[in-house]
């Protein structure tokens, strides 16, 4: 029964995600004052990329490709979605003109707001409750990602009200979400059948399996990326003089 709810939950994430990210850049493009023509050039691209990017990421999943490697000598397949992939949006957001027109014109509450999605992460408590992912992995993993989101939505409120500790905030919501994924990705390897499967002999995990395999290779990703435009976003707005720049470009 897990499975079916969590590949029904997936499939709607994989349009939902993607969706809301759009939407930011495409507020982003507007903020920026891109060209029009520019901007849904821009926009339509990555959701090309994106589109291509979960849908290719299915078949991989359903054949195993995404399994922690059996050996040491063995390629980590899942890491090139989930640390190139997250890698490789940031580039185009850091490195690209059009990418860094439509980043810049986004503030701290698009870019740490984003991170709210991560309660999501629940579904890895409820595989538990239902006895299909082991506690090693989904009570870390579950209860980082709710409390990743928690922490980026008590961050959203602290700058909409100017709170003067709204930098801080920030700053906590991006160490506990990108700790969170530390902590999941080592307790996925260490609950997973391969070469690092040291708990849950008995019953090993199925992150890496699909449907939820898309998580690691594909919506984590995207949370990555949004935490390096974020933590990007602080550098700049510190050397500019301090949190008063936070939500400039927005106003």
């Amino acid at each position: 029964m897990f499975v079916e709810i969590a590949t029904a939950f997936v499939r709607f994430s994989m349009i939902f995600l993607p969706a809301a990210a759009l939407a930011l850049l495409a507020v982003g493009a507007v903020r920026g004052k891109l060209p029009p023509v520019r901007a849904a050039w821009a926009i339509g691209t990555v959701a090309v990329l994106l589109g291509a990017w979960a849908t290719g990421m299915v078949p991989l999943a359903k054949m195993g490709i995404l399994m922690p490697p059996a050996t040491f000598v063995d390629p980590p397949y899942i890491l090139i979605p989930l640390i190139g992939g997250a890698l490789f949006l940031w580039a185009l957001g850091r490195f690209t003109p059009t990418g860094r027109t439509i980043i810049g014109g986004l503030d701290q509450r698009h870019l740490i707001g984003f991170q709210v999605f991560r309660v999501m992460g629940a579904l890895l408590l409820f595989g538990w409750l239902m006895g299909d992912i082991p506690w090693q992995f989904a009570l870390p993993a579950g209860i980082g990602d709710i409390w990743a989101g928690i922490a980026a939505m008590q961050a959203l409120s602290a700058l909409h009200r100017r709170a003067p500790d709204a930098q801080a905030l920030v700053m906590r919501a991006n160490v506990i979400g990108l700790l969170d994924f530390a902590v999941a990705v080592s307790t996925g390897l260490m609950t997973s059948e391969g070469f690092l499967h040291l708990m849950a002999l008995d019953a090993p995990n199925i992150i890496n399996m699909y449907p939820l395999a898309l998580f690691p290779a594909f919506f984590v990703p995207l949370f990555i990326a949004f935490h390096l435009f974020s933590l990007e976003a602080m550098k700049q707005e510190k050397s500019l003089g301090g949190s008063s720049v936070m939500l400039s470009r927005s106003e």
